[in-house]
């Protein structure tokens, strides 16, 4: 295993085809730490994403920022808003990669979230730019 298990999440990892529980788990740890708002930027998401991001604190806001969204994606989110907490969902197509931003944690994230684990893939923190510099660059 790559993943050291510890309490501390890794900032960086390969996933190999196939560890798309690891994948998961990994996604699931990074959704609970947040303490005030994660950001998905993914162009395929579906609503296994909704589901990670059910798991998120009470407070802590979501966001999503997708190619486009699908009919039954807005269902999807339709239903989970009767339930959850709002994600708010942004068409964005400047985006080729995937990012997840957990508060001020910029996350590099090889594959989308959706099908995480299942090809090889890797997930880094990055340092050298800001939550802030992302978005500001989908605007």
């Amino acid at each position: 295993d790559f993943f050291v298990r510890t309490s501390l999440p890794p900032v960086e990892g390969i996933f190999h085809a196939n560890q798309i529980y690891d994948a998961h788990v990994l996604m699931t740890r990074f959704i609970k730490q947040a303490k005030n708002r994660i950001v998905v930027i993914d162009n395929y998401v579906d609503d296994s994403v909704l589901t990670l991001l059910s798991k998120r604190k009470a407070g802590v806001s979501a966001e999503i920022y997708t190619y486009k969204i699908s009919q039954q994606f807005s269902l999807d989110l339709a239903k989970h808003h009767t339930q959850y907490p709002p994600v708010t969902v942004h068409v964005n197509k400047s985006s080729h990669d995937r990012f997840l931003i957990v508060d001020e944690s910029v996350y590099h994230i090889g594959a989308s979230i959706k099908d995480l684990g299942q090809k090889l893939c890797a997930v880094t923190l990055l340092n050298s730019i800001s939550a802030t510099e992302i978005l500001n660059k989908l605007i």
